[in-house]
C-alpha cells in the first residue's frame, strides 16, 4: 500500500524516489506471493532479509542469501519445544525438544522464556529445512487452515499453489484468501479462492485447474477428496481492485500489524468479501 501510494504520488518507481534503496528487511508474512509485484514497484530487484520477531521473543533470522530458511536463535533465553502438526490440539500432544525434530515436518512452536512465559503456544507453525544448523521456515498460523472435509490445508500449501499457478498462466496477484464452500443437497462442495489480480490470467478456468493440481501435489488428503469425487475443482472469485483494503477498512483492521488470514475454516471472511467481488 505504501509503495503504491508513492508511485501514484510521484509518477516514478520507488527505486527512483529512493536511489540508495538496496535492502528490504521483512517478516511476519510469506514474502513470495508479493515479491514480483513489490519488485516491480521498486523498479529493480534488491536484496532481502527475513526476520521472525514477535512480542514473545526474537526467534530466527535469515543468515544466508543462498541457504533456505532462517537460523533459529537458540542462545537468547528462549527454550523451544515443538508439537507435530497431527497432534496439535490434543491434550496429550507430544512436545519435542530440538534434538528430536526432523526436517520437512510441520510443528507448532511452543516457547518458555526468561521473561516469564511457560509452555506458551505462539500460534505459528514451522518446518525445519536443516538441523545442522537449525533453520526453519514459517508455514502458517495454527488457527489458519481449512479442514472442513478432513483435508487440513495450511498456508504454505496455498501460497505454493498460487505462486506456481500464477507463474504458469502469467497472472499477477495482489492478495488472496481461501474458504470452504459446503454445498447442501445437489452438487459437490469445493474450496473458494477470493483473488485480487494485478494482472488477470487469459483463462480463469485454466488458472483454477492449475491451482487445484498444485494443491493436490502438496496435500494428499485434498488429492484423495478430489480423486474420490467428494470435492470438485476449486472456484476462483475475482475481487475488485483494492477490495481487500476496503474489506480490512470495513472491519477496522487496515494497516498496523493486521494481516488478512490466508485461510479460514468457516465462511465469515468469505461472506463479507462477496460485497467486493468483480
Amino acid at each position: 500500500m505504501y509503495f503504491d501510494r508513492l508511485v501514484e504520488k510521484h509518477g516514478k518507481k520507488v527505486g527512483e524516489i529512493f536511489p540508495n534503496f538496496s535492502l528490504l528487511v521483512y517478516g511476519g508474512v510469506n514474502f513470495e506471493p508479493y515479491k514480483q509485484k513489490l519488485f516491480e514497484s521498486i523498479g529493480k530487484e534488491i536484496d532481502s532479509i527475513e526476520l521472525f520477531p514477535a512480542s514473545e521473543g526474537f526467534f530466527a533470522f535469515q543468515d544466508s542469501q543462498t541457504e533456505k530458511g532462517m537460523l533459529l536463535n537458540t542462545n537468547s533465553g528462549i527454550f523451544f519445544e515443538f508439537i507435530p502438526s497431527d497432534q496439535y490440539g490434543k491434550p496429550d500432544a507430544t512436545r519435542l525438544s530440538l534434538e528430536e525434530v526432523k526436517v520437512d515436518q510441520n510443528y507448532a512452536l511452543i516457547i518458555s522464556n526468561n521473561a516469564g512465559l511457560w509452555g506458551y503456544d505462539i500460534g505459528d507453525m514451522v518446518r525445519f529445512v536443516s538441523t545442522d544448523p537449525y533453520r526453519i521456515v514459517v508455514t502458517g498460523r495454527t488457527k489458519h487452515f481449512i479442514s472442513a472435509f478432513g483435508e487440513h490445508v495450511i498456508g504454505e500449501e496455498v501460497d505454493y499453489a498460487m505462486q506456481a499457478a500464477a507463474a504458469d498462466l502469467g497472472a499477477k496477484i495482489t492478495e488472496f484468501t481461501v474458504a470452504p464452500m459446503v454445498v447442501q443437497g445437489e452438487g459437490k462442495s469445493y474450496h473458494e479462492w477470493f483473488v485480487e489480480f494485478e494482472k488477470m490470467p487469459e483463462n480463469m478456468d485454466q488458472l483454477a485447474l492449475a491451482l487445484d493440481n498444485y494443491l493436490r501435489q502438496k496435500n494428499t488428503y485434498y488429492d484423495d477428496l478430489i480423486a474420490g469425487g467428494i470435492l470438485r475443482t476449486l472456484q476462483i472469485s475475482p475481487v475488485q481492485k483494492d477490495g481487500f483494503i476496503q474489506y480490512m477498512r470495513s472491519i477496522g483492521k487496515l494497516g498496523g500489524q493486521n494481516k488478512l488470514p490466508r485461510l479460514s475454516n468457516d465462511r465469515k471472511i468469505a461472506d463479507a468479501l462477496k460485497e467486493f467481488l468483480i
